[in-house]
């Protein structure tokens, strides 16, 4: 019986849009704070679990919520038997277990089918496009399997570096290639968690999940997969919160800045320069940050994700398709990166990872330029944008304020400044105006007025605690500032925040 395509609108349960509003909640808190271009977009779809006697001549129904969903209804038709063939045929991820009932284990493998089959129409119907969907597991309600479809923006979502996929827990669960996927695998466990209340989107729905916490999480299931790679038990090796903890010491007031290579002993493209005798626990965290602080540019802390053993180097050309050699960078105090091969795949600071994104963009930044000042003219633009690009190697960290009344700024502030006669910044005087603490002042014309300023502005509650008085002082100043301006902030662990009111009132929303 060929199933009925209902229109969007239909329901299966009575809190279906209380739901699927709360999961949108949850995507958009968890995916813009990795990157706002991925633009997460919930949805839902219902595939009847069997046919029905009451139905009518054409069958049970399949729902697909919202109407702007933009996938065609009858490729989902044939999903659940064709999920139905991939339970009885594909070899079981899960191993036999006595704590595992027969049904449960029969329900683990209807799920694992039937999203199988979705996914692959999804992948079917994404092609090319734009876009890229993730079927989540399935959860039977009122006659209907359910699943949460996650739409995200296919061009961020493939600009970010990933290890190879097809790696898995004991229990049959994959392991996370990149952040990203970590991130939505979180995603689908919230969902799933949410719809097994007894009335979904009744209760729990309404205060969703923390972002920080499924961040966290997301940090977690990533640095579970090199946990794997290096022979450890993936869960309980707890990489993510080891490596926080080390970064988070300071040595004699020092803040530890080294790397740390992880691989098994006797990896061929590591050598020793002296081993330790009595190799030192990775969690035994003082210690391990004592050890850092031996390092130098070019010698490193080596340890097999259990142990540190030595210190030594990396030689040779490391192939990169092995997957057994990764880079623990601690870049400054509470920050560190996790690499492999030429690619960062995580940045973690002050405890919540993040994605490397590029220190800057240079469309956004254009697009920046055009809402607050108008400014189209290319070769401006081109000026600006070099300005910016020199200040954003400033290792310590520097701030650039782009505002039109530049000079009137400059007089205002000339008692908490360092005024300059006007003078236009090219690459070396950039270079050598943000080599010094507090902001540097310049108009859309490149005009520079005053160095070494330090920004007034009121508190809006819109601060960050965890980003420093330079990026809180930068987002008070451009709340306040009666005219155009924007700010570009340029952290000591590398990240760069372009601030204007368009910008901070898009993240408020």
């Amino acid at each position: 019986m060929t199933p009925t395509l209902l229109p969007a609108l239909a329901t299966i349960w009575p809190h279906q849009a209380r739901y699927r509003k709360a999961a949108q909640t949850v995507a958009e808190g968890l995916f813009n704070a990795l990157d706002d271009d991925l633009r997460p977009y919930v949805l839902l779809l219902a595939l009847p679990a069997a046919a029905r006697p009451e139905a009518d001549a054409e069958g049970p129904a399949i729902i697909l919520e919202p109407a702007d969903a933009e996938l065609p209804t009858a490729a989902f038709v044939d999903a659940v038997a064709r999920g139905r063939v991939q339970q009885n045929t594909a070899i079981s991820p899960y191993p036999e277990r006595e704590d595992v009932s027969p049904e449960m284990l029969r329900r683990k493998h209807e799920g694992i089918g039937l999203r199988t089959a979705v996914q692959q129409t999804l992948d079917e119907l994404d092609g090319h496009g734009n876009h890229q969907h993730f079927a989540s597991w399935a959860m039977r309600i009122d006659g209907h399997f359910v699943l949460t479809i996650l739409r995200v923006r296919r061009r961020p979502l493939r600009a970010y570096p990933s290890l190879r996929p097809h790696r898995y827990y004991t229990d049959g669960r994959p392991l996370a290639p990149s952040l990203l996927v970590a991130a939505i695998y979180r995603f689908n466990e919230e969902c799933m968690k949410l719809l097994t209340d007894v009335e979904p989107g009744a209760g729990l729905l309404t205060r969703p999940r923390d972002t920080d916490e499924l961040l966290r999480g997301a940090g977690k299931s990533l640095m579970d997969t090199p946990a794997q790679a290096l022979g450890l038990a993936p869960g309980a090796a707890r990489l993510f919160d080891t490596l926080n903890t080390i970064s988070s010491l300071r040595y004699e007031g020092a803040e530890g800045v080294g790397k740390l290579l992880l691989a098994r002993r006797g990896h061929p493209n590591l050598e020793e320069v002296f081993a330790l005798t009595c190799p030192t626990d990775l969690d035994d965290f003082r210690a391990v940050r004592k050890l850092l602080e031996m390092t130098t540019p070019d010698v490193h802390l080596l340890g097999d994700g259990d142990k540190v053993y030595a210190l030594g180097r990396q030689i040779g050309s490391y192939d990169a398709s092995r997957e057994d050699l990764f880079v623990i960078n601690f870049i400054t105090h509470y920050a560190w990166e996790f690499g492999h091969g030429a690619h960062v795949l995580l940045r973690a600071h002050y405890g919540l990872p993040g994605l490397p994104r590029t220190r800057l963009n240079k469309a956004r930044f254009r697009r920046d330029l055009r809402r607050t000042f108008e400014l189209h003219d290319p070769a401006k633009v081109e000026r600006l944008w070099e300005v910016v690009l020199e200040a954003s190697r400033q290792a310590h960290g520097t701030m650039l304020v782009i505002t039109t009344e530049a000079l009137a700024e400059a007089d205002r502030l000339k008692l908490q400044c360092t005024l300059i006669e006007p003078v236009r910044l090219t690459s070396l005087i950039t270079r050598l105006v943000t080599s010094i603490d507090g902001a540097v002042l310049l108009d859309p014309e490149s005009y520079c007025y005053s160095i070494g300023v330090i920004l007034d502005g009121r508190a809006s509650g819109r601060g960050n605690a965890t980003r420093g008085a330079r990026y809180n002082s930068a987002v008070r100043y451009v709340e306040s500032s009666a005219w155009p301006c924007l700010a570009i902030v340029v952290s000591e662990d590398g990240l760069v925040d372009v601030l204007s009111k368009e910008n901070l009132a898009e993240e408020a929303t």
